[in-house]
C-alpha cells in the first residue's frame, strides 16, 4: 500500500538533503576571513631595525657638547644580531670596540639600554644605563627618554630605510649629541666588540 509522507516529513526534506550533501543550513555562505591585525608604530620600527641585521655603516659625528668621542675618529655601526626580543649594534669608534647598544621589546614599550665594555670584557663601571619610551612614536623614530619637571631628555633613534641611521641624545626635543649613519653604502663588518662572549649582568 502506498503511504504519502505526512507535512512534517516533507518540511525535512531539504534539510535531509542539505546533509546528504556535507552541508548544514549555516553552511551556505563561507565564514568571512578573520581582519588583519594593524602593526602599531614600535612594530614597524622595530622592522625596520631588524631590517638592517647584517651590515655595517660608516658615519660621522655631527653634534656633541663634549670630547667623548673626538670628531675626527671613524664611526662604524655593526648591525649585529637580531631577534624578535632583542637587536645589539655596537658602535666602533677607531678602534675602540667598548659600546653596544641594546634594543628590548616589551609588550608595552620598546627600551634601549647602553652595555659598555672593558678590552678584557669585563663591564665598565658605567654601563646599562638607557631608558624606555614613553609614547607610541612612529615607524622611523622612537626616544627614549625619561621625564622631569615637564622636560623630556633622554635617546633618540631615526631611521631612514637606504639613507640614513641616526643616534644620539636629547633635551626638550632638541639634539645634545648627534651620530649620523650612511645607509646608501656597505661599510666593512668590524670585528665584534669586546665582551661579546658573554652577556651583561644587568639584565631588564
Amino acid at each position: 500500500m502506498l503511504r504519502i509522507p505526512s507535512p512534517a516529513t516533507l518540511a525535512l526534506l531539504p534539510l535531509l538533503a542539505l546533509l546528504a550533501l556535507g552541508c548544514g543550513p549555516g553552511d551556505a555562505e563561507p565564514a568571512p576571513e578573520p581582519e588583519a591585525v594593524a602593526l602599531t608604530a614600535q612594530d614597524a620600527f622595530w622592522q625596520n631595525l631588524q631590517a638592517l641585521c647584517g651590515r655595517a655603516a660608516e658615519g660621522e659625528l655631527l653634534q656633541a657638547p663634549d670630547q667623548q668621542i673626538d670628531p675626527e675618529a671613524d664611526l662604524v655601526v655593526h648591525f649585529w644580531e637580531c631577534s624578535d626580543e632583542e637587536i645589539r649594534f655596537p658602535l666602533h669608534v677607531d678602534d675602540n670596540r667598548s659600546r653596544t647598544w641594546v634594543f628590548i621589546r616589551h609588550d608595552d614599550a620598546l627600551e634601549l639600554r647602553h652595555d659598555h665594555r672593558n678590552p678584557d670584557g669585563t663591564e665598565e663601571r658605567n654601563t646599562w644605563y638607557g631608558a624606555s619610551t614613553l609614547d607610541e612614536g612612529t615607524a622611523n623614530q622612537q626616544e627614549f627618554v625619561t621625564e622631569r619637571n615637564g622636560i623630556r631628555s633622554g635617546w633618540r633613534v631615526v631611521i631612514e630605510p637606504g639613507v640614513h641611521y641616526t643616534y644620539g641624545t636629547i633635551r626638550g626635543g632638541e639634539w645634545r649629541h648627534h651620530l649620523e649613519f650612511d645607509l646608501t653604502s656597505e661599510a666593512e663588518v668590524p670585528p665584534l666588540p669586546w665582551g661579546h662572549e658573554t652577556r651583561p649582568s644587568q639584565r631588564p
